[in-house]
């Protein structure tokens, strides 16, 4: 038994070192399954990145709409939104009275 170890060591830790490898390989903090995981993972990121950048250049629009020069019809749709004035699809008149006469 022990002639057969000895003429077969090679093989045989070949073998351990190639299953070793192959288990490393497709499991492991390093491995093929993990790398699909963070993959995954960098991607959902990614699309958080973007919508919250999108989100940041909106407000900074709206910002920009409230600094020095002032954007009235802007003004007017925070006044509608925020304090209820008004209604959704409803129509203004602008009734203007002439002081010629």
């Amino acid at each position: 038994m022990l002639k057969k170890i000895k003429k077969n060591y090679f093989s045989l830790v070949s073998t351990f070192l190639i299953i070793y490898f192959f288990f490393n390989l497709l499991s492991g903090q390093r491995g093929l399954i993990s790398y699909f995981d963070k993959k995954q993972h960098l991607k959902e990121l990614q699309m958080k990145e973007a919508l919250i950048i999108n989100e940041i250049r909106d407000l900074d629009f709206k910002n920009s709409l409230l600094s020095d020069n002032l954007d009235l019809d802007y003004i007017e749709t925070l006044i509608r939104e925020r304090f209820l004035f008004g209604k959704e699809n409803e129509k203004i008149y602008i009734i203007s009275y002439d002081t010629k006469n």
